[in-house]
């Protein structure tokens, strides 16, 4: 385990499936341990600043962190009418939760991670990821299982946003991305409810992950919209899946510029016209997607490269 210390003249390789890998300058290296759910890095990469790997794998970069959040976000707390109460599952740097507190007519924001060793280490040595989120006297942290929560608690929310890792074999996630749990998510969702999941690559031919969690909702939710954006830190288009509860896309698309200014929300990236643009999809990735697989607790999906 190390602490902060200088090491130029690093390099922090990560490895893309058996055939490519990605190697970034080390600046400096702020931690590099173990929680007891995952290998844990946080380091000044030279071009892309300071970022987050999980498993060796990244998770988040200074240089576009907001592209990434604002895009998890924003549309579905644009698409909602009026929301009071959102839940955050996963999102341990505190990026989501400080996006979802923009919005200054939101009664409460609760955000459950697994890993409270991740969310303290975040704090330490990225803490404008989160901005201040979590003093915000709307906000409410708890470290625990999200299935559990999710299983046992009853309160209801008007958004759900999943912010969770891949669901690798061996790791946290995997049994929060089957039909059995958005089964319960519908149920904790208000009746003009909106739910949002981060979903891995957009790009075609390795978009599986994206594919199988459409299908997936697509067996609970009557309307899923899947949608895209390109992060440069993650070198491709990265997709999400937004699911309607009681709300039609179409209708509620139409209002989001009006509520855009409206809550005079304070946005780096997005605007109306790039929100819209998001769901425009290549003939080529509506053909992946349709090749999902329905993920269930008998036989889950496993992200793969």
């Amino acid at each position: 385990m190390s602490d902060e210390t200088d090491n130029s003249g690093l390099w922090y390789r990560e490895d893309f499936g058996d055939s490519v890998s990605y190697l970034n300058r080390v600046e400096k290296v702020y931690f590099s341990g173990k929680s007891k759910f995952q290998n844990i890095d946080i380091v000044e990469l030279g071009f892309l600043g300071k970022t987050l790997f999980l498993d060796s794998k990244i998770q988040s970069a200074q240089i576009d962190e907001h592209i990434y959040h604002e895009a998890l976000v924003h549309p579905a707390l644009l698409l909602h009418p009026e929301p009071k109460k959102v839940l955050i599952i996963g999102g341990g740097e505190g990026a989501t939760l400080r996006e979802v507190l923009k919005y200054k007519d939101l009664d409460k924001a609760v955000m459950v991670d697994i890993d409270g060793e991740l969310v303290e280490y975040c704090k330490e040595y990225m803490p404008e990821w989160s901005d201040g989120a979590y003093d915000d006297p709307r906000a409410e942290l708890i470290i625990g299982d999200a299935k559990e929560y999710i299983e046992k608690d009853g309160e209801k929310f008007d958004v759900i946003i999943s912010d969770l890792t891949e669901p690798l074999e061996e790791g946290p996630s995997v049994f929060l991305f089957t039909r059995e749990f958005y089964n319960k998510i519908y149920e904790r969702l208000n009746n003009h409810g909106i739910f949002v999941a981060q979903s891995g690559s957009a790009f075609t031919g390795i978009a599986q992950f994206m594919a199988t969690n459409y299908k997936t909702l697509g067996k609970v939710f009557p309307e899923v919209i899947p949608y895209q954006i390109f992060i440069f830190s993650f070198s491709m288009m990265w997709g999400f899946n937004l699911a309607l509860k009681g709300l039609n896309f179409k209708n509620e698309l139409k209002k989001v510029n009006k509520r855009l200014t409206d809550k005079a929300i304070n946005l780096k990236h997005l605007d109306y016209n790039l929100i819209e643009s998001m769901t425009v999809l290549s003939k080529e990735l509506k053909k992946e997607l349709e090749k999902g697989i329905i993920s269930t607790d008998d036989s889950p999906f496993f992200w793969t490269l």
